[in-house]
């Protein structure tokens, strides 16, 4: 994995998700060869010549415009967090302005204190490759008890592809398992070489076929807010909204908080859940 192979195969792959006729473009032969838009047709609506196109797909694009990178994002169509990921893709080429890659990283005290003072609302901590790094006794309620797995499988990745218990309580598992590759492709487009990241990556494509197709698939995604539907061992269905942040002094870290509308049978559902937790740690 690195930056050059990164940026053709993303391109690549979002050439090979448009047909001419998406974009405006005429067909003239139905038995392509090539899925999708071909390099030409790509540079032709991205008004770039081919051979500047091949180069940049080749990770040899040095000092590409905002313009250019803008007119690449519209011709394949990209969302908001697929254009960031292409620029970021571009920039780290310079792997002088990012550096090496995080390393292990812990939650400040102070960070630590807050989470365990939200009572009745799950919240954790992420880092870059989705580790888990803190989190309330609601969090442990809610998802499972963390703190009894060794540090390196407390990952999102790792527990949702490998772990048949959080597979479970996932409703929507689908939909958990495409934003957790989607986040970490976006962190492997500046840390592409990260042995922590290979390691992941590597024993997940091994023990995963989901996870494979995911991968391959070259999709980002970073998911800040959403729903996720959940079935709960102890309490049942559960229908929560989540917010994430990150932290403004470190924003390879991320702060995640899980709530229910009052009233609804989600926050009942929590509020039982956080009362069984504390009768269990009062005994």
């Amino acid at each position: 994995m690195t930056e050059m192979a990164d940026i053709g195969e993303f391109l690549r792959s979002r050439r090979a998700r448009l047909r001419p006729e998406d974009v405006g473009l005429p067909v003239f032969n139905r038995h392509r060869r090539v899925p999708g838009l071909r390099r030409e047709e790509l540079a032709q609506l991205a008004g770039v010549s081919v051979a500047y196109l091949t180069r940049l797909e080749q990770g040899k694009g040095n000092n590409v415009s905002a313009e250019v990178l803008g007119a690449i994002t519209r011709a394949l169509r990209l969302s908001d967090t697929e254009h960031e990921h292409l620029t970021r893709l571009v920039k780290c080429q310079d792997r002088r302005k990012y550096g090496p890659p995080p390393r292990l990283q812990q939650v400040r005290t102070a960070l630590g204190q807050m989470l365990a003072s939200l009572e009745g609302v799950p919240a954790y901590v992420t880092g870059p490759r989705s580790d888990l790094l803190g989190w309330n006794p609601m969090a442990a309620a809610l998802f499972g008890d963390w703190d009894r797995l060794p540090s390196q499988e407390r990952n999102w990745a790792r527990l949702v592809f490998l772990e048949p218990g959080h597979r479970r309580l996932f409703a929507d598992w689908e939909s958990k398992a495409a934003d957790v590759v989607g986040a970490l492709r976006l962190y492997a487009g500046c840390y592409p070489d990260d042995p922590r990241l290979l390691t992941l990556v590597g024993e997940l494509s091994v023990k995963s076929e989901t996870f494979r197709h995911l991968w391959a698939g070259h999709d980002v995604k970073e998911s800040n807010h959403g729903v996720r539907r959940l079935r709960h061992p102890l309490v049942g269905e559960l229908t929560l909204s989540y917010e994430s942040f990150r932290l403004p002094d470190d924003p390879e870290q991320s702060l995640t908080v899980y709530h229910a509308p009052p009233g609804s049978a989600a926050a009942e559902n929590l509020r039982l859940l956080a009362s069984w937790d504390a009768s269990v740690s009062t005994r």
